[in-house]
């Protein structure tokens, strides 16, 4: 396999990946538990928890392989014409698993679904699916969305009505937006009246790097700052960097002998969604925004997105070879705590933070809507299998992390 085809989100998605054992057995209990309850009249739900990185997808991807093969081709089983779905709320994953689907024989572009399409139709046809699995629940709507065709209150309750089983995928720490808003608390709450399972998966696949600097990206999005541990040099690469086009430059030279290399960087410079360009400038360094991608191929597998700063819409459940983190301007160093807080008034995405009822504690709320960024932060920090180097635009949190 060449290095380009091993790059290739469908690769890494692939229903014929191999699985490690923790990942085969979380197969094996997925598909007793459909077949044990796919004639019972009672709905049942199996969550998958597992934080980013986890290969959580790369099982989804093989249970709905296994399961449509079934459907489709095996008449000897109780999965034979049944009827199921896939959805993701996230258009570029979408379009790898559609892009997945063009390529094997029992799996269909139509099995793959947006969240909202799904349940608008059936809405209007009342029909109920077998079997939905659902990947990225964490970015499901927990409340109405105009803005995106919802107007029920929770889509997780919309799709359980109109599925029989549901196979879903979650993580606290990858929930990004108000109007999205979860917990495992919340999520344990809603499923509780239902037949249901769960299973943790523990293992990072990702990120090919010792769990100390695992933990330590933990502990760092959750507001703690602790030593840097040392590891080996040629194991994964991390860097504090306090220059941002030299991480750039880096970058540059990381995309050029592997490819899949890529900036990112959280809010807190202009962003606008009408069309034009907006930058991400620190000192001698700018480059646009990410532009939205019409296109079938994913963003990080474009060439020219080099000459962009990726943002959480383009690379949330992708992986990067090398990726360079700029923590923008509401990432900042309290000095009174020695801690890492949210300066909420420096945010500039504007659809991080929308207005809902059950949400209206002001310290609570802070809370939830700082842990929001920073969930932000920890997905944009997982993504590079071999290397991370982080730029820090608050001058006090640059000079703490390089004494670091």
């Amino acid at each position: 396999m060449t290095v380009k085809q091993a790059n290739k989100a469908q690769y890494k998605l692939s229903p014929f990946k191999t699985l490690s054992p923790e990942q085969a057995h979380l197969k094996a209990e997925v598909m007793t538990f459909v077949r044990h309850h796919l004639h019972q009249d009672t709905h049942a739900i199996f969550t998958i928890y597992g934080e980013a990185g986890t290969g959580k997808s790369v099982v989804l991807s093989q249970i709905f392989n296994t399961i449509q093969t079934a459907a489709r081709h095996e008449p000897e089983s109780d999965l034979y014409h049944s009827q199921n779905i896939f959805l993701v709320n996230h258009p570029e994953i979408l379009k790898v698993y559609q892009e997945i689907a063009g390529t094997q024989p029992y799996l269909l572009k139509k099995d793959f679904d947006r969240p909202t399409t799904f349940i608008n139709r059936r809405t209007k046809d009342h029909q109920t699916y077998d079997i939905a699995v659902i990947d990225e629940a964490h970015l499901l709507l927990s409340r109405p969305d105009r803005y995106n065709n919802f107007d029920q209150e929770n889509q997780l309750q919309e799709i359980i009505n109109h599925s029989h089983i549901v196979i879903l995928v979650f993580d606290e720490n990858q929930v990004l937006k108000t109007k999205s808003y979860w917990d495992t608390p919340r999520l344990q709450a809603l499923v509780a009246p239902y037949v249901h399972q769960s299973y943790v998966l523990h293992n990072q696949f990702r990120m090919h790097v010792d769990t100390k600097l695992v933990e330590w990206i933990n502990q760092f999005t959750h507001g703690k700052l602790t030593p840097i541990p040392r590891g080996r040099a040629d194991h994964f690469d991390f860097r504090i960097m306090t220059d941002a086009k030299a991480m750039y430059q880096l970058i540059l030279q990381r995309d050029r002998e592997v490819g899949l290399s890529r900036i990112v960087s959280t809010t807190g410079y202009p962003s606008k969604l009408d069309g034009g360009k907006h930058y991400v400038s620190e000192g001698n360094f700018s480059l646009p925004w990410d532009q939205y991608n019409y296109s079938r191929q994913p963003w990080a597998e474009k060439p020219a997105t080099i000459h962009e700063v990726g943002s959480i819409y383009t690379v949330q459940g992708f992986d990067l070879n090398y990726v360079g983190v700029i923590l923008g301007p509401p990432i900042v160093y309290d000095a009174k705590n020695d801690q890492v807080t949210v300066d909420l008034t420096k945010v500039t995405d504007s659809e991080i933070f929308k207005k809902r009822s059950d949400l209206d504690d002001p310290r609570t709320l802070t809370k939830i809507k700082q842990q929001l960024i920073m969930n932000t932060l920890n997905v944009l920090m997982k993504r590079g299998v071999h290397g991370l180097y982080l730029y820090a635009s608050q001058p006090q949190l640059r000079e703490r992390l390089a004494k670091l």
